[in-house]
């Protein structure tokens, strides 16, 4: 199984990249927020996170920058009638934070923005994913060791509450001195 590629860059389209390993051409599909986000031209080198699909009729070879839109694309491929064409539709539409709070808050009309998935499949696929949100929100949003972010986190932490809770009380929470961002987001989890 190929789980990463690092080359050349042969070619690039939107969904789809060329990228020469060793003296072989691989095709990687791509998002377009993965597209968007190679800043690289032709001939330059980048690293890929690679999803490899073998199918009896294909070999098929996805790539990513980050390693949440990869999480977010091998869950999505498992979830029955997701194939790989609809998990990369929904990484072109979303970017993996606005899909998880999307999934948490349950939103049929947003997911049905999406090329290919009509209403039935938009249900399926939230129900299908329903409390996924909240492990992804919790990688996305780790902050740094240093930050008065990480010590607001700690503080809450010491005080007994539970992962899920800091996490939706310290988003947006404005910059300041760590008492007051303490006290904001105890504040925010009053009316949880």
């Amino acid at each position: 199984m190929i789980i990463g590629l690092e080359g050349e860059i042969a070619l690039k389209e939107p969904t789809r990249l060329a990228l020469k390993c060793g003296g072989v051409i691989y095709e990687v599909f791509v998002s377009l927020q993965t597209s968007n986000q190679i800043s690289q031209k032709v001939g330059e080198k980048i690293t890929l996170l690679i999803t490899h699909i073998i199918r009896e009729d294909a070999w098929n070879l996805f790539g990513f920058l980050k390693s949440d839109e990869k999480t977010l694309f091998d869950t999505l491929i498992k979830i029955n009638g997701v194939g790989p064409k609809v998990a990369m539709a929904i990484l072109s539409t979303y970017s993996p934070q606005s899909f998880a709070q999307m999934v948490g808050s349950n939103d049929i009309k947003a997911m049905q923005r999406v090329p290919g998935i009509g209403p039935k499949s938009a249900g399926r696929i939230l129900v299908e994913l329903s409390g996924w949100s909240l492990e992804l929100s919790k990688t996305a949003a780790i902050p740094k060791e240093d930050s008065s972010l990480h010590q607001v986190v700690l503080a809450l932490e010491s005080l007994g509450y539970k992962n899920e809770a800091i996490q939706k009380a310290i988003l947006g929470l404005e910059p300041n001195e760590v008492g007051q961002m303490v006290k904001a987001a105890l504040k925010k989890l009053q009316n949880l």
